[in-house]
């Protein structure tokens, strides 16, 4: 039978209620006659309960143990899931990462997928078992320990049963009905699109809409799988949600698909850098090394053999990127006149596969930012994307006003 992937959300799951509800639309698609993967979450707020009690048990953690005690939220929902199907007439059986077994790097707490054999599940659906349910987040390293695989890792295991099982598609359940042109709190104009290409989503996701986790939208791109977002609480059709999807399966699409921002960014300059070969690579990688998640990087012009060097980063690694640079230059590893530091700014974005075709969308993104009063800090583009980081008092203002000027609340 056709295999169908189907990845329910914490919010989706948050209740005995809502895994009812959920294991109602399992049975619906198993009466189409599909074999289905069901990847659920751990319940909404289980994952952040389980954290604190590891942080308030051992400050200074055993990465190996965190993993443990942080994925038994996702077995406590699968088993409960594969029960409620069962009390349904409908065969499921529960699964958990090692089960399967999902094979991962040892990086504990931010595994990499490496292998996910089918033999032990589709013999299951030989003998007569229509519904898999796989604990999402979690999977087995080479040493036999449990690993999970990073916050929001439910959505990259779901996509990768469904590359592994060459799945039809993979459904992704959570608490909004599919992917709009921008954040419909912020913009009460905002568009649900109907499809979206892989980059377009990819660029979306990292950029900071929170729709869909970036590793999963690369696995999906790479694998060509078919994604679809759909809301958990409101009535499905076939059209329903948000197909992620191949661009030659658009048949038209608006230059800009959608407006992303990122509130919480903070931005370094270092004053007076050497302008030699290699200083950009001990800058940045001091700040790997550190942890530090760097974003948008600009190099002024050099004048006297000395540059400057600015870069954004999440306000949450500040303390971190001063700390390992500090202790850069205390060491001679580098030299600077001085770091300085603005942690009130935000980053926006327009994002479309159009833009290679059509010139003029940066001027106007930044004729609009400018009649509206707003700042440029930071420029940097890529082929699809254009991004600006400005002062966080603006964002709001900035992504209704690119929204309203690129006209994205009418479909192409």
């Amino acid at each position: 039978m056709p295999v169908l992937v189907m990845k329910f959300g914490g919010t989706s799951v948050a209740n005995l209620d809502r895994i009812r509800r959920a294991a109602k639309r399992v049975g619906v698609e198993v009466a189409k006659g599909y074999d289905v993967i069901v990847i659920v979450s751990a319940m909404s707020g289980e994952t952040n309960k389980l954290v604190g009690y590891v942080d308030e048990t051992s400050p200074l953690y055993d990465a190996r143990e965190y993993d443990a005690v942080v994925s038994s939220g996702e077995n406590v929902t699968a088993g409960l899931m594969a029960l409620t199907l069962q009390e349904m007439d409908v065969p499921a059986r529960s699964w958990q990462g090692w089960q399967v077994p999902l094979k991962t790097s040892s990086a504990h707490s931010q595994a990499r997928i490496e292998e996910i054999p089918t033999d032990n599940i589709n013999a299951k659906f030989g003998e007569g078992m229509r519904v898999a349910v796989v604990a999402g987040f979690q999977g087995i390293s080479e040493e036999g320990r449990i690993t999970t695989l990073g916050r929001g890792g439910s959505d990259t295991t779901a996509v990768a049963f469904a590359a592994a099982f060459d799945a039809e598609r993979c459904d992704i359940y959570t608490d909004v009905d599919g992917v709009y042109t921008t954040d419909p709190r912020i913009c009460s104009k905002a568009r649900k699109l109907d499809k979206i290409a892989f980059e377009e989503m990819l660029e979306l996701a990292s950029l900071g809409a929170k729709v869909l986790q970036t590793r999963s939208v690369e696995l999906a791109m790479r694998y060509k799988v078919k994604l679809r977002v759909l809301s958990s609480f409101e009535e499905q059709s076939d059209e329903a949600g948000t197909l992620v999807c191949d661009e030659e399966e658009i048949m038209e699409s608006n230059v800009v698909a959608g407006v992303a921002y990122s509130r919480d960014e903070a931005k370094m300059t270092l004053l007076s850098v050497a302008d030699r070969p290699g200083i950009a690579s001990i800058i940045f990688g001091c700040l790997s090394d550190a942890g530090v998640n760097v974003d948008m990087i600009v190099q002024n012009i050099s004048e006297d053999g000395r540059t400057d060097m600015t870069y954004s980063l999440p306000t949450d690694q500040v303390k971190r990127a001063e700390t390992a640079l500090d202790e850069l230059k205390t060491s001679g590893g580098l030299n600077f006149a001085e770091l300085v530091i603005d942690e009130d700014v935000s980053k926006v974005s327009v994002v479309g596969i159009g833009m290679r075709s059509q010139s003029g969308v940066a001027a106007k993104m930044f004729k609009v930012l400018s009649d509206e009063g707003v700042n440029i800090k930071v420029i940097t583009t890529s082929e699809i994307k254009i991004s600006v980081l400005i002062d966080r008092k603006y964002m709001e203002l900035a992504v209704q006003a690119l929204h309203d000027a690129f006209e994205l609340e009418k479909a192409a």
